[in-house]
C-alpha cells in the first residue's frame, strides 16, 4: 500500500502536475478566516468548474494527476448527478449576496440537465462524456435541482422533467421499497443488490410529492425509508451503505443515508424516522475528534476504519448536525457543526490563484487518501458551502425549529 505523500508523488511521477503538487506541499491550504470568505471562495470554485466546459453543467472535479482510467488531468467533464444538487446551492448563495448572476448560473445548470435527461426520464451515471446508462441515485439528485428551478422561475419545463424522472424511479422500485435495477454502470453491484443511501433519492421523491400533490411519489419515498430502516443495526449503523465496501462505509454515504431519513421524518413529523436518523447522527458525533475531524470510513461498531478523512462526508455531517439543531434545538448539534466546519475551513485551498484549486475542497485529507485521490470534487465543495451557509444563518439569526 502506498501511504505517504512522498510515496504517492513518486508512484505518480509520470502523471502528476508537479507545479500543483509543489503548491499543495508549499501551503496552498488555508488558515481559517471569516466564514463568508470561505463561502465566497467555494462558490468561486464552482463557477470556474461550470465555465470549464460549454453547456452549463459543472465539471466533476479538478485532478492534480493524470488518471489512466479517465485519460485526463485537470478539469473532468460535467457530472449530471452533482450538477443537479448544486443548483439549490447557487440559488441560496445568490439570495444571500443578492446577486442575480448566481441564480442565472443555476438556471443554466437546470436547462443543461433538461437537455441531457434520458428519454426514459432517468439521469445518466458518470460524466456526460461517458456512455449513458440510467442511474437511480443520480436521477434523484437532479430532481432537487429541477424542483428548485421550478420554484424560483415558475417555468413548467423543470417540473415536467422532475415528474418524468420521478415516474422513472417509481417504475424501477421493487415492492419492498428497494431499488435494485438501474443502479448505474459506474457502481460495483457485486456485493450489494441495493444501497441504503438511496434514502436521499427517496427524499427527492418526497419533495416532488409536496410540489405536485401526487401521493404516488410520497408512497414510494416511504417504502424506501422503511426498507432502509430494516438495514439499520441497533447502534444506528446501516448495512449495504457504500459503493464498494459495505463493511466499512464512507462517511459520505453514511451521511447520504441519514439525511434522507431525517428530512422525510421532518416533513412528515414522523418521530420514529427522526429518532432512527438521530441514532446514526449521534453515533458519528460521538466519534468526532476534538479538532472537529472524522475518520473517512466507519465499521459496524462505529470504529474508525481508515486513517484519512473524507471531506465530503465531514461537510455533509456538519449540515446534518445543523439541521438537527434546527429540528431539536439541542446545542450539542450546533457545537458539533461548528467544530467540523472550522476544521474544513482550515484546509480549503485559498493560498493560490489557480482556478482549479482556489476555493476547492479535496476528496480526502491528506490529499492522497483513497476517496477522490488528488482531486478537488465539485460535490465536496457544494456540501462545504451548504454547511458554511447554514452555520452562518444559525449563528446570525438564532434560528431553530422545523
Amino acid at each position: 500500500m502506498i501511504s505517504s505523500i512522498a510515496q504517492q508523488v513518486k508512484y505518480y511521477s509520470s502523471f502528476i502536475d508537479h507545479e500543483l503538487i509543489k503548491m499543495y506541499l508549499g501551503g496552498a491550504r488555508s488558515e481559517e478566516r471569516d466564514p463568508m470568505k470561505h463561502i465566497e471562495a467555494g462558490v468561486d470554485w464552482i463557477c470556474h468548474a461550470q465555465d470549464a466546459f460549454h453547456g452549463g453543467g459543472v465539471a466533476r472535479s479538478y485532478s492534480l494527476v493524470y488518471h489512466p482510467f479517465f485519460k485526463r488531468r485537470g478539469w473532468f467533464a460535467p457530472y449530471p448527478e452533482t450538477t443537479g444538487y448544486i443548483i439549490p446551492t447557487l440559488f441560496d448563495y445568490g439570495r444571500l449576496v443578492n446577486r442575480q448572476e448566481f441564480a442565472d448560473r443555476a438556471v443554466r445548470m437546470a436547462d443543461w440537465e433538461c437537455r441531457v435527461q434520458l428519454e426514459s426520464g432517468a439521469v445518466q451515471g458518470g460524466m456526460i462524456d461517458q456512455t449513458p446508462s440510467p442511474a437511480i441515485f443520480n436521477t434523484g439528485q437532479v430532481i432537487f435541482g429541477w424542483i428548485r428551478a421550478f420554484q424560483e422561475t415558475g417555468q413548467s419545463t423543470y417540473l415536467v422533467s422532475a415528474v418524468k424522472a420521478g415516474k422513472f424511479l417509481i417504475s424501477q422500485q421493487d415492492e419492498d421499497g428497494a431499488w435494485r435495477k438501474s443502479l448505474s454502470d459506474f457502481t460495483n453491484n457485486s456485493r450489494m443488490s441495493s444501497y441504503s443511501y438511496n434514502t436521499r433519492t427517496a427524499w427527492a421523491l418526497m419533495e416532488l410529492a409536496l410540489v405536485t400533490g401526487d401521493e404516488e411519489f410520497e408512497a414510494a419515498a416511504i417504502r424506501n425509508v422503511e426498507f432502509a430502516l430494516g438495514q439499520q443495526n441497533e447502534n444506528g449503523w446501516f448495512q449495504s451503505n457504500c459503493l464498494t465496501q459495505p463493511d466499512r462505509p464512507l462517511t459520505h454515504t453514511i451521511a447520504y443515508c441519514i439525511r434522507g431519513i431525517m428530512e422525510i421524518g421532518a416533513i412528515m413529523k414522523n418521530q420514529e424516522y427522526l429518532a432512527k436518523a438521530r441514532r446514526a447522527a449521534d453515533a458519528v458525533l460521538a466519534r468526532q475528534r476534538p479538532d472537529g475531524t472524522l475518520a473517512g470510513r466507519f465499521n459496524e461498531r462505529w470504529e474508525p476504519a481508515v486513517d484519512w478523512r473524507c471531506l465530503t462526508g465531514e461537510a455533509q455531517m456538519a449540515g446534518i448536525w445543523g439541521r438537527l439543531y434546527q429540528i431539536t434545538g439541542q446545542p450539542e448539534y450546533l457545537a458539533g457543526m461548528k467544530r467540523t466546519n472550522a476544521a474544513l475551513r482550515k484546509i480549503q485551498f485559498l493560498h493560490t490563484d489557480h482556478p482549479g484549486l482556489y476555493g476547492g475542497i479535496s476528496g480526502s485529507h491528506p490529499i492522497q487518501g483513497a476517496y477522490g485521490r488528488f482531486e478537488i470534487l465539485n460535490w465536496a465543495v457544494k456540501f462545504f458551502v451548504d454547511a458554511q451557509m447554514l452555520e452562518r444563518s444559525l449563528t446570525n439569526n438564532g434560528d431553530h425549529g422545523v
